[in-house]
């Protein structure tokens, strides 16, 4: 495996790791768990389509985790959990 292609799967494996693990990043990208393992190992080359998939669902996450956070910045304005 040439030290691009390297980069780009150690990356990738970042990126599935981020997304909650094989399991999860299977869910949310559409594709088979085995397939995700053979990207991260090098046996099969990461597509373009692929690491842009990747980038819509991480973007999706951070908009969810933004959402979560406006919701309890919200709830501890209100008082929620205080005493």
């Amino acid at each position: 495996m040439s030290s691009a292609m390297q980069d780009v799967s150690e990356q990738f494996a970042h990126c599935v790791q981020i997304m909650g693990g094989t399991t999860a990043s299977s869910r949310r990208l559409g594709i088979d768990e085995r397939a995700i393992r053979r990207f991260i190992n090098g046996e099969r080359p990461i597509s373009a389509r692929l690491l842009q998939d990747t980038a819509q669902a991480l973007q999706a996450m951070m908009a969810e985790a933004a959402a979560a956070v406006q919701a309890i910045s919200a709830a501890l304005d209100a008082g929620v959990g205080e005493g």
